[in-house]
């Protein structure tokens, strides 16, 4: 009879299984996290909130910005001029208040001498009338900020959403990394068995090497288990917006419980129709591309402006010079600009009915999402109770199964077939 296979074979891997473990093991202290504080803390962290609130502060600088349209422009101008134009001349000594009889002289009138002129000007114009651009600018700038708190409130909703995968991935993770180093324990211990059975001579080697096989299955299993949790808890971190090296201990249990949906499928999809921010935002822009328009057209009307002009002029920038001031009021009407108002007034017509074609699009894809998840959490309540069963009719059977076996009633392959079974119940349940 040959001697026994030692186990001291599979060292290597053995020792690199519990390098992994202790890798994927809490060797600091950890901080503790329930699901409420790992929501929060994306919220206050992820960078995806923190665009998505940049850009409602965009959006409300944009409704400042529209609304100084009510209000006048001020603007002041300093130049400076020389020559010796005569209409120059003698109009700059005219407001420079320095025209004497001696400029009427017919040489000095055509021959003028040079002279400077410093003037300084402030303006004020006031739009009186633009048929209504300015407040269909500011209804836009409005539409946009609705969109853009819209786009927080979505911000706020995929970062939960991903925390709550993330969070329950990690706790999922953990689980099946238990599954994992039961199924070593339990095919170590079929292997152990298995030995004494091939020493007392009732099997053969071909079923201690089976068995071997199958502890290094599982034990590479564990192993990829392991991996898998560590990438789990750098998605967490990533979900939360900290450093993929912080730790965390998890202590919202995963509830195994799922019921089916209280509502009808129909009731559901009316509340996600009133309240997806993707819906909204379909409906806003919608309204924000009718405004457009509406201020498009307004090209085709005049403008009416009040203006007012206060100006000094004086030969020498620091010396005194004369004062004077006049005010206008001016209409603005473009009769032709090449056809520019109307290609402006088509282009905002296709954007309404491009964005009335998102809505509905919007629409039936929040209708389509609803269904697929009503469907599935049916489904995995019924799921969830076929597979309760089934986990614990796999661990009874594997347990008989294992008396046999031990027994030399069965054959080493019906033992793998339920170790391979049992394994598989259990992370369906998980």
């Amino acid at each position: 009879m040959s001697s026994p296979l030692p186990i001291e074979r599979f060292g290597k891997p053995a020792r690199f299984l519990t390098i992994l473990a202790l890798v994927g093991s809490p060797l600091l202290a950890q901080e503790a996290l329930t699901l409420r504080q790992a929501v929060d803390l994306a919220l206050r962290s992820n960078p995806l909130v923190t665009a998505a609130e940049a850009g409602e502060k965009e959006a409300e600088a944009r409704i400042h910005q529209a609304h100084s349209g009510y209000l006048p422009r001020l603007q002041f101008s300093e130049s400076f001029q020389r020559g010796n134009n005569p209409v120059f001349v003698f109009s700059s000594l005219l407001t420079q208040h320095q025209f004497s009889d001696a400029n009427f002289a017919i040489s000095s009138l055509n021959r003028p001498d040079a002279v400077n002129n410093y003037q300084s000007q402030l303006t004020v114009e006031q739009v009186v009338f633009d048929a209504r651009q300015t407040s269909r600018s500011v209804e836009a700038a409005r539409f946009t900020r609705q969109m853009a708190g819209e786009d927080t409130r979505q911000s706020h909703s995929d970062v939960t959403l991903n925390v709550l995968r993330a969070y329950f991935g990690v706790t999922l993770a953990e689980k099946n990394l238990e599954v994992a180093r039961q199924s070593v324990d339990s095919a170590r211990a079929d292997l152990e068995r298995a030995e004494s059975i091939y020493q007392s001579g009732r099997s053969t080697q071909a079923d201690v090497l089976a068995l071997r096989v199958h502890l290094a299955a599982m034990q590479e299993q564990q192993i990829r288990t392991s991996n898998d949790l560590a990438v789990a808890r750098a998605a967490l971190n990533d979900a939360l917006g900290v450093s993929l090296d912080r730790t965390f201990e998890l202590t919202t249990p995963l509830e195994s419980s799922v019921g089916a949906p209280e509502g009808t499928l129909e009731e559901y999809r009316s509340l996600a129709s009133e309240n997806r921010s993707e819906m909204r935002q379909a409906e806003l822009a919608q309204r924000l591309a009718w405004t457009q328009q509406q201020i498009a057209g307004a090209a085709y009307w005049p403008q009416v402006a009040f203006q007012g002009v206060v100006e000094t002029d004086r030969q020498n920038f620091f010396s005194k010079g004369g004062a004077n001031w006049f005010t206008a009021i001016t209409l603005r009407w473009n009769l032709w600009n090449g056809g520019e108002t109307k290609a402006r007034v088509e282009q905002a017509r296709f954007v309404e009915s491009r964005a009335e074609a998102l809505r509905k699009r919007a629409d039936s894809a929040i209708h389509l999402e609803v269904r697929k998840a009503y469907l599935d959490v049916s489904a995995a309540a019924q799921r969830v109770e076929v597979a309760s069963a089934a986990a614990a009719d796999a661990e009874e059977a594997h347990r008989i199964i294992q008396n046999r076996h031990q027994a030399g009633l069965i054959t080493v392959t019906e033992l793998l077939r339920s170790e391979v079974a049992l394994a598989a119940d259990s992370a369906v349940l998980n």
